[in-house]
């Protein structure tokens, strides 16, 4: 049995540790004010003086970190403020895997279920799962370049020409090339397919709202917006829109395991496997690591984590020109990045470096 002191001190260790009761309200709580060396070098590598006539270099349009659910760091650049929803870009996947995540939490669908059972525009792919959509290895012949080869890209055409009104329906014409959950090819179509499958589950009425219902308004979040297709279809892949310190709170729910408050708003089951490696996916096929429509700093195959300066735990919702929420749970802090890089002169490595150098915790001697 143990007595006096020693019960104390176990008690003591059972409890959680404070900084794990700082929610945010409407506003974040301010931490401690961070200074000195550290904090310059990584502002010298962020907010580099922008050249708006070439566009080129690093182009910062916010940086924001929360660290043990408090703000201690904020700056914003540009046309951008603490007020302004920006384009996340593809951070909108990973938005779109926690609103999934709340309607599997409530029974809505399971992981292995066909997603053509949602969605009828994949009868003629009736081996699809969701899994495998999560995982961008729906086996679709997809073509994801932007700038590079604009005249041959899916996506391209999904998001501004011939399948601009229909987004899902038009990647479900798509032929195949492979089985499906074999291979990883990173699409955007895949999104969009997940996105009309929740319309499936939901219906259209009650799909319009869910978003806004299910994470944005637990979260207190109040200015997001996400576009939809001609059809009413939230275009998942790309274009919804958060504050910094909106895109943040989302950060948090997924560091504290689908937690919010006393709401176990995502199940845990749920944030775990969207914290899993792709098991079909293959060393140094891509630069990064898929989970289930999150990325992922882990070594898989012999091949060294896409990001060494950084704790393996950490994971990420990644965009186009530069967007980036970053989670290190071992760290305790949620990173926000918004930016109109142009040029791919930006490093996550080298900001995740020096973001560490700057704010990780000091250990008490």
């Amino acid at each position: 049995m143990l007595k006096g002191s020693t019960l104390l001190l176990a008690l003591l260790f059972m409890l959680p540790p404070a900084w794990a009761e700082n929610w945010p309200g409407a506003e974040w709580s301010k931490g401690p004010a961070v200074s000195g060396p550290a904090l310059e070098a990584l502002e010298a590598y962020a907010f580099a003086p922008r050249n708006e006539a070439t566009r080129l270099g690093i182009r910062s349009d916010a940086l924001l970190v929360i660290r043990d659910g408090q703000l201690i760091y904020e700056r914003y650049a540009g046309p951008t403020n603490a007020d302004t929803p920006h384009l996340t870009w593809s951070i909108s996947k990973s938005l779109l895997a926690a609103v999934l995540g709340v309607a599997y939490g409530e029974g809505r669908f399971q992981l292995q279920d066909k997603a053509a059972r949602f969605l009828p525009a994949l009868r003629q792919h009736p081996d699809i799962s969701l899994t495998d959509l999560l995982h961008w290895a729906s086996g679709l012949d997809w073509q994801e370049d932007y700038e590079y080869a604009p005249l041959k890209s899916s996506v391209v055409a999904m998001l501004y020409t011939r399948g601009h009104g229909d987004m899902a329906s038009f990647t479900a014409e798509h032929p195949v090339f492979s089985a499906p959950g074999q291979v990883f090819r990173y699409s955007s179509g895949d999104t969009n397919l997940l996105s009309a499958a929740l319309k499936g589950m939901l219906g259209a009425q009650r799909y319009a709202d869910y978003p806004w219902q299910a994470l944005f308004e637990p979260l207190g979040i109040t200015h997001a917006v996400w576009e939809s297709d001609a059809s009413g279809t939230f275009v998942g892949s790309s274009y919804a829109y958060l504050t910094a310190r909106d895109l943040a709170r989302v950060g948090l729910l997924m560091l504290r395991d689908g937690r919010w408050g006393e709401c176990q708003l995502l199940p845990k089951d749920w944030v775990e496997f969207s914290r899993t490696p792709f098991a079909g996916y293959q060393a140094n096929q891509d630069e990064l690591v898929p989970g289930g429509h999150w990325w992922l700093n882990r070594a898989v195959g012999g091949a060294p984590s896409p990001w060494p300066a950084a704790p393996a735990d950490t994971f990420a919702a990644l965009g186009h020109w530069g967007q980036a929420l970053y989670v290190i749970p071992s760290a305790g802090l949620v990173i926000v990045r918004y930016a109109d890089d142009r040029d791919g002169s930006y490093s996550h490595n080298q900001l995740l470096k020096l973001a560490l150098a700057t704010f990780a915790r000091q250990v008490q001697p």
